[in-house]
């Protein structure tokens, strides 16, 4: 257990982890090694109960932090149609209302949590939040598509703000053995708040107005601030200096906008428009732009020795795969009900409900369960129900609305893969690293998770297209396919990492 002044020391300089491995420096209770005893005065003493009260509020004010940046990524979704007539616009270029708010997240993520470690952790997760709050009140208020576009990449600013401060608080709260656990608690509070935004969405939209799919986040954001105040310690890294390469930082985004305007505009525009082609070959060519200045950089945006530890380096690859799946999936389902199926919004939202419940409910143990048999063989079965749920969705489903007997079984199966999955991957993400990059780790693992939703929107609304009432169902069947493969392939990746040995 660290206090709030050794949480600010620096670490020790130590290679994150031997390439392959997916260890870092091990003490007698690092997970797993089953070594140490309380009596062992090279151990830290164990937390009282006094200790162990302030950490479960910590992790609850950082869980509930990343809760309402989470929920902001598809509580949209199901505000679609709505949003749409509002405005008088249509699907298309709505779709940048969820783009713009993923693509900025992901590229101020990384550069958010040096910021944090240079100014004070604690400082910056509580302006994240205010900041938060005040541009979901512009986003609720906006006269027109554009304003909203805007705050909506405003309001990604400062949830890059909150998401790895407020793991980088949580973390020195725990003892190491505890740490997955922390770290799979906060994981599934992301998956959660995914999963449920869609369904919250709905009854904000019928009760109320599309508006107060914004305006909600005010009042949480408060209350996060008001008990963050009393109880968060402050904590930074007196070896943080600069501020990361802004070229850097652009160049994070700019790539997948490029990739992500030519996806979704390859349909309306023509594949072989000179803009779609443009923005493909543009995005291709700044990739190694961007490696190329992140290694040359005196503050790189990116620490891409990370990536050495193959465990590190492979789970977010296939973090931005399943993520792809997952927020394609999300708006795919909520938008066939509604076009489809005919269904209400609330309709909608309530016939999706059991797959989130199921999330909650599965995400609580994933990590657990992942800490004592290793998280690859939980990812694989996350992965093997996925591509069974999808599958049976695609060739289950039809015009016609059978919820009970077709849509329900599938809800259920990619609720539990979702459990399985996200949460183990936000905990094996950081695994092998020291507690020193565990804010560093967690951002990119964050920023490849929100890029997976830009492409997935894309890939969804490529596929989708305009089509005919007649075309409809068999256009979400190779969508649902689609997305069941790329599902699949993220469960299968981890297996190029080798097994580790728990001797």
């Amino acid at each position: 257990m660290t206090t709030p002044e050794t949480a600010a020391e620096p670490e020790p300089e130590t290679d994150p982890a031997e390439p392959g491995t997916g260890t870092g420096p091990t003490t007698g209770r690092e997970p797993g090694t089953g070594t140490g005893s309380p009596g062992d005065p090279a151990q830290p003493p164990p937390p009282s109960p006094a200790e162990r009260r302030h950490a479960l509020r910590v992790l609850a004010l950082g869980s509930f932090g990343v809760f309402v940046v989470f929920l902001d990524t598809t509580i949209v979704n199901v505000g679609f149609e709505t949003i749409s007539r509002s405005f008088h616009t249509t699907t298309v270029h709505l779709a940048w209302v969820l783009n713009a708010y993923s693509l900025v997240f992901a590229a101020m993520l990384i550069p958010a949590g040096r910021v944090a470690d240079r100014y004070g952790r604690k400082r910056v997760f509580l302006a994240g939040l205010i900041g938060f709050a005040a541009m979901s009140a512009l986003c609720g208020a906006a006269p027109d598509p554009g304003v909203l576009i805007a705050g909506r990449a405003l309001q990604a600013v400062f949830a890059a703000l909150i998401v790895p401060t407020s793991l980088a608080l949580v973390l020195p709260e725990f003892p190491p053995a505890m740490r997955n656990v922390a770290v799979g608690t906060w994981g599934a509070m992301s998956a959660v708040a995914a999963a449920l935004g869609p369904t919250l969405g709905a009854l904000l939209t019928q009760y109320a107005s599309w508006r107060w799919i914004f305006l909600v986040n005010v009042p949480i954001c408060a209350l996060i601030v008001v008990f963050g105040r009393r109880m968060l310690h402050e904590a930074r890294d007196p070896q943080a200096h600069g501020i990361p390469d802004p070229v850097g930082v652009l160049l994070v985004a700019a790539v997948p906008a490029l990739l992500s305007l030519g996806i979704i505009e390859g349909s309306s525009w023509g594949w072989s428009d000179a803009r779609v082609v443009g923005s493909f070959v543009l995005g291709a060519a700044l990739l190694p732009v961007f490696l190329r200045r992140t290694a040359r950089a005196a503050q790189p945006v990116m620490d891409l020795s990370l990536f050495k530890v193959r465990q590190f380096s492979l789970t977010n690859a296939a973090s931005l795969l399943f993520a792809t799946a997952f927020y394609a999936m999300l708006l795919a389902n909520i938008l066939f009900l509604q076009t489809a199926w005919h269904y209400s919004v609330l309709r909608a939202a309530l016939a999706s409900a059991p797959g989130p419940l199921v999330v909650a409910f599965v995400a609580r143990h994933s990590t657990r369960l992942a800490g004592r048999i290793g998280p690859r063989p939980v990812l694989l079965a996350g992965s093997v129900v996925w591509i069974v749920s999808l599958g049976a969705l695609a060739l289950a489903v039809g015009g016609g609305p059978h919820w009970a007997t077709h849509w329900l079984p599938a809800s259920l199966g990619t609720g539990l893969a979702i459990g399985l999955s996200l949460p183990v991957q936000s905990a094996a993400a950081v695994e092998g690293l020291p507690p020193a990059r565990f804010a560093v780790g967690s951002a990119i693992n964050s920023s490849f998770r929100q890029l997976g939703a830009v492409l997935g929107v894309s890939v969804f609304v490529a596929i989708l297209g305009t089509p005919a009432a007649s075309t409809l169902v068999t256009t979400y069947h190779h969508i649902w396919w689609t997305l069941a493969a790329v599902g699949f392939a993220a469960g299968v990746l981890p297996y190029a990492v080798p097994v580790r040995s728990r001797t």
